[in-house]
């Protein structure tokens, strides 16, 4: 155990010992306990005792010996440093009363060698210096000390003292001529010097006080925030800083709820992660059937267009044909017989390639003229165009055909003309109408219209407009004109400028060398084509009346034979060519497309519009 060269106590390590001699034998306060030196290093007074007091020294080791074990048990239940100290303080105060009461000191007191008269009030006088130049001691009168004379022989005392200072003599000989009067205190736990050793007791004990607050602060720290704890740092004696986030508290409880927060706010931000990717997670599914229902709903909507347009594969002329006849046979609609003779009729037109002729009516605009002659009425002027029949859509191209049957009525009409001979005289059936239309784009006319088909019309219900009328026509070499009336010119959605052009078309070829035109006027001209969504009808005349007002007339495809014969008739003529009637009223659709027919291609034209129907431009009105 650590012993004391000035005092002879004993202690349980290094550190308390390094303590007890800052505070009770300051560097430049030290005093001989037994003489009145003083003023001399630790070192040099050391010295002094050894050689000059050696009985006395003997006989407070004794002393000290059998005081230390009854101090033992009371000291371990002593846990601050400040106890340690004071019983340093208290050990100090015993070895002073020692020197007072022994008898055994010698009387002179050898100081540097010299000797000194060693008398009762200078003791007494060195003593009292001693307690006043010392914080007080904290004894209690059970620590009180008594002298206690050694038995033990002078020689063996001095042996040990001898022993434990052997090594330092040469150097404290040395330095005892010197002593150290500057008084510079260094703080043994910072890097503080003070001049006055009370000041620097005083600053010591704070350190001491704040690594005991410090100390109950972390074992009072709840095991949560034990490992984090550990690591704050006190700001002064009542803060404590937070390893976290370095936020200060006033008490270790405070700090202990702060840590308790941090711990409780990571959780909450790790159950919040799991919420966000549980959203992120749940949105991405939704995405994904939304996807999903959008595809599915595209794809039923692909499928409806596809029906509409008839490009669905379900069979074309023929297979309707057929599915019609047999659902009018088991609605008992039709006799089996009937159905087999319809069929084999069917099948041998398709074969030849030429209509029918079933759906056909002839010798309208001959019956028209007579009606408005006959006719009393507001018209002014009528122009008819030249002889054409009507074509209905029967029950192989129901829904889907009326393009194909207005492309039949020109045709009926040009074969009548003799500048147009040179197309076939038979009127071809629909499936040979499609047939037709691929040789057209094979030859490289209309290459995008062909591409929305995939090249493919046969054994289809596709539906056909203007661009594919102006691809066969001049795929024929027959010169046709497309006019779109791309946007209405009128109020409420009419398109009067349609109507305009339509009387320039039939009025300007009948009033040629005539002074006034005649008020009703059959003209050499063949109908119209007439396109907008989703129908397309033929323009066979037009009427002004008194007041100005324009009306078309129009085949439509939709008029079954069996009406469009009620215009032969005198008695029903008038019922019928009101149906055929259209106002700028009735023609409220957003887009019309009209085909005319103006004369033969030369094979430069023909080849010049073909490779020009690339890019096919109609021409637009306005």
């Amino acid at each position: 155990m650590p012993v004391c060269d000035i005092c002879c106590e004993e202690f349980l390590s290094e550190a308390d010992l390094k303590t007890h001699l800052l505070l009770s034998h300051l560097e430049n306060e030290m005093a001989c306990p037994f003489c009145s030196l003083s003023g001399v290093s630790y070192d040099e007074l050391s010295f002094h005792i050894n050689t000059t007091h050696i009985e006395n020294d003997c006989q407070v080791m004794h002393a000290t010996a059998s005081d230390s074990s009854q101090r033992t048990s009371n000291d371990r239940t002593l846990q601050s440093p400040i106890h340690e100290i004071n019983s340093a303080r208290t050990t100090e105060t015993r070895m002073r009363a020692v020197s007072q009461a022994s008898t055994h000191s010698p009387g002179h007191c050898q100081v540097n060698g010299m000797p000194t008269p060693n008398t009762g009030a200078t003791l007494s006088k060195v003593t009292s210096s001693r307690a006043n130049s010392s914080p007080p001691a904290a004894a209690t009168s059970s620590d009180a000390f008594k002298p206690v004379r050694t038995t033990q022989p002078l020689s063996n005392c001095h042996e040990k003292s001898w022993e434990r200072e052997q090594g330092h003599r040469k150097s404290k000989q040395m330095r005892l001529s010197s002593p150290n009067k500057e008084g510079h205190f260094p703080c043994p736990m910072c890097s503080l010097v003070f001049s006055d050793c009370f000041i620097l007791q005083e600053h010591v004990e704070s350190h001491l006080q704040d690594q005991d607050m410090a100390e109950g602060a972390v074992s009072g720290v709840g095991t949560s925030t034990e490992a984090c704890s550990r690591g704050n740092y006190r700001l002064d004696s009542t803060r404590y800083l937070c390893p976290l986030c370095s936020l200060s508290c006033s008490d270790s409880g405070s700090l202990q709820e702060h840590v308790d927060l941090h711990m409780e706010y990571d959780s909450t931000s790790t159950a919040g992660n799991a919420d966000l990717n549980l959203a992120r997670r749940l949105q991405e599914e939704e995405e994904h059937k939304w996807k999903e229902a959008e595809t599915k709903r595209e794809s039923e909507e692909f499928k409806k267009l596809q029906r509409q347009f008839g490009l669905d594969c379900s069979g074309g002329y023929r297979k309707q044909m057929e599915r019609n006849m047999e659902r009018a046979v088991s609605r008992g609609q039709m006799v089996p017989a009937e159905f087999h003779r319809k069929k084999a009729e069917m099948l041998e037109s398709l074969a030849s390639g030429m209509d029918d002729g079933r759906s056909k009516t002839s010798g309208l605009m001959a019956a028209l003229y007579k009606h408005y002659q006959r006719e009393v009425s507001d018209c002014a002027h009528v122009w008819l165009c030249a002889e054409t029949d009507h074509y209905s859509s029967s029950e192989g191209d129901k829904g889907w055909g009326c393009g194909y049957r207005n492309f039949q009525m020109l045709l009926s009409s040009l074969h009548r003309m003799e500048q147009y001979n040179f197309l076939p005289e038979a009127v071809p059936s629909i499936p040979r109408v499609q047939a037709v239309i691929e040789e057209a784009w094979s030859q490289g006319a209309d290459p995008q219209g062909a591409s929305h088909f995939n090249n493919r019309l046969q054994g289809t219900r596709a539906w056909i407009g203007a661009t594919e009328i102006y691809a066969v026509f001049t795929s024929h070499s027959v010169k046709a004109r497309i006019v779109d009336f791309h946007k209405p010119t009128g109020p409420g959605d009419t398109h009067p400028r349609l109507f305009e052009w339509m009387k320039l078309y039939f009025s300007n070829s009948s009033s040629r060398g005539a002074r006034l035109p005649p008020r009703i006027v059959q003209t050499s001209l063949p109908p119209v084509y007439l396109q907008h969504q989703g129908h397309s009808r033929s323009i066979v005349g037009v009427e002004q009346k008194a007041n100005g007002t324009l009306c078309l007339l129009l085949f439509d495809p939709s008029f079954a034979p069996g009406e469009m014969r009620r215009v032969l008739s005198q008695d029903t003529a008038a019922t019928m060519v009101r149906c055929m009637r259209k106002f700028p009223g009735a023609l409220k659709h957003r887009q019309y497309e009209v085909v005319a027919v103006e004369g033969e291609l030369t094979p430069e034209e023909k080849q010049s519009r073909i490779l020009n129907s690339r890019t096919l431009c109609a021409e637009k009105i306005p």
